[in-house]
């Protein structure tokens, strides 16, 4: 059944109008209670405290029958209870109980904590008496989040930060994960939402009723205005070179040479020293080894992986096989998977054998054009470039070296022995560098695109909000379905989505439905 207010709203609509047609259907359905769901929310295994949390409307219940008390504690009050089975009065623990009812907890519903010791048997034994307890159930994965976001108290935006504060190994990476889950980038989104709604619910009220002279003049002229400073900011919100995918996802370095230039080599040494920053650099260099090392030219077939943690930033370092013509059909395919590699890279650690090259600049771009993806100059390329096996140089051979590199046009470099590990400090340093260029401070300026969904969504509200112009001068209704297709592609993002926000602005902006 139609409540009578919107029956009246619909007739006064024109049946081609976009209003008319996305009005919410008001129908009269009791909502269905709620399962009380019960996770272990702390880490599992052995440990001092473990956290055990219930949301939904039994949570009350459940408490009361785990303490045996009648009386709640307090909202948000730390109490200490003794931890009974229901079903055996058998006490299974004493800890600390919070109660958080709804709708002023982290889901918005009735909440309880239970604050136990870590043991498994301790654990196991509270989760199987909540899950003898009537109404509860085991959560699914993610499920209290979820319950906090369609209850309201998370965007989505909001909780893909949570998850990504969740995972974050860098304080880069924490920083922005707290940033978006703070709402910094949700409220920008949902400031754009809104001004999209009204520029909407403007042309839909023109269409519908601009022949009754209750508009106000230049009502098409001011949405234009908004339309266009509308575009021009997510526009340069795109162009923001993927720093925030990068800090969310790692930046992809990949080290890339010819054979037997020291590429294993360097990333076991990498993953050593960042993996043990404190121990001596001799000890590192004892370490079982991520990739093989081999004095065998082509040992390394396939893309070795290790993600590591450079100056707060995240990075997945690649070695690849050496870049060498071969006859081998194994070795071929992995220098086909290095040079796939590369053209995907964000930042390129070129390694040289620095006693195979001549301290000019002529030979050295021509040794590093032979690693780089072709079409791609030196010195725009992320590159930083490693003349390895610095051990073996003659005395002062290795400052021809670097002073030949900076005298071409060619990417920072540095001498380095895999072997002693002098010189991982200087490679260290300039690639921090390239990172921080890249990814730039997550707390300075505008929050960041973070998630490749944002990236794909804002691009089709970009075209959308393009093709809005193109057919505001030929049809209206078209250009107004644009608008509406822009405004869904940020709600998809943020994960709201209302069409009663474009009605309430119609009320609220034009005198209609006399």
């Amino acid at each position: 059944m139609w409540p009578g207010t919107w029956r009246k709203v619909l007739a006064g609509l024109s049946p081609v109008s976009g209003a008319a047609v996305r009005v919410v259907k008001w129908l009269y359905c009791p909502v269905g209670k709620r399962d009380t769901i019960f996770a272990l929310s702390s880490g599992h295994g052995k440990c001092g405290v473990a956290v055990i949390r219930t949301s939904g409307p039994a949570s009350g219940a459940a408490l009361r029958s785990l303490t045996g008390q009648q009386e709640l504690p307090r909202p948000r009050a730390v109490a200490l209870r003794r931890i009974h089975d229901p079903s055996s009065a058998e006490t299974l623990d004493r800890g600390l109980v919070i109660w958080f009812p709804g709708p002023h907890s982290f889901t918005g519903e009735d909440c309880s904590e239970l604050h136990i010791h870590g043991g498994p048997a301790v654990v196991g034994g509270v989760l199987q008496a909540l899950g003898r307890l009537p109404g509860l159930r085991p959560a699914d994965p993610g499920e209290f989040t979820k319950r906090a976001f369609q209850n309201g108290k998370l965007g989505l935006t909001e909780v893909e930060g949570l998850g990504d504060l969740i995972h974050a190994e860098t304080e880069a990476q924490r920083r922005q994960a707290l940033r978006q889950m703070e709402g910094e980038l949700g409220q920008l989104y949902q400031r754009w939402s809104e001004e999209l709604t009204k520029a909407l619910a403007h042309v839909e009220a023109f269409i519908d009723f601009s022949e009754d002279d209750n508009l106000e003049e230049g009502v098409l002229s001011r949405v234009d205005a908004a339309v266009q400073t509308l575009e021009e900011e997510v526009r340069g919100h795109l162009q923001d070179g993927r720093r925030g995918e990068w800090l969310r996802g790692g930046v992809h370095v990949v080290i890339a040479g010819p054979t037997n230039a020291g590429k294993s080599s360097l990333l076991n040494l990498l993953s050593w020293s960042l993996n043990s920053p404190l121990a001596p650099r001799s000890l590192c260099l004892g370490q079982r080894p991520a990739a093989i090392v081999s004095p065998v030219a082509g040992t390394t077939r396939d893309v070795v992986e290790s993600a590591l943690n450079i100056g707060g930033y995240p990075v997945v370092l690649s070695d690849t096989a050496g870049l060498r013509e071969t006859q081998d059909a194994i070795e071929r395919e992995g220098v086909s998977r290095a040079r796939e590699r590369l053209q995907r890279a964000d930042v390129v650690l070129a390694v040289l054998a620095a006693v195979d090259v001549a301290p000019e600049p002529g030979c050295l771009a021509e040794a590093l054009r032979a690693i780089l993806p072709p079409g791609v100059p030196a010195r725009q390329a992320p590159c930083v470039l490693v003349l390895n096996k610095a051990d073996l140089l003659e005395e002062g051979r290795g400052g021809a070296l670097l002073g030949a590199c900076g005298e071409g046009a060619l990417p920072p470099a540095c001498l380095l022995s895999c072997k002693t590990g002098e010189g991982v400090d200087s490679l260290l340093s300039l690639l921090g560098t390239q990172l921080e260029q890249m990814c730039g401070d997550p707390l300075a300026g505008s929050p960041s695109l973070t998630q490749a969904r944002h990236r794909l969504h804002l691009t089709s509200c970009l075209g959308s909000l393009g093709r809005y112009h193109g057919y505001k001068s030929l049809d209206l209704v078209l250009a107004a379905e644009e608008l509406r297709l822009a405004r869904r592609h940020l709600g998809k993002i943020t994960g709201r989505v209302s069409a009663e926000e474009i009605l309430d602005i119609v009320f609220r902006d034009f005198c209609v439905g006399k």
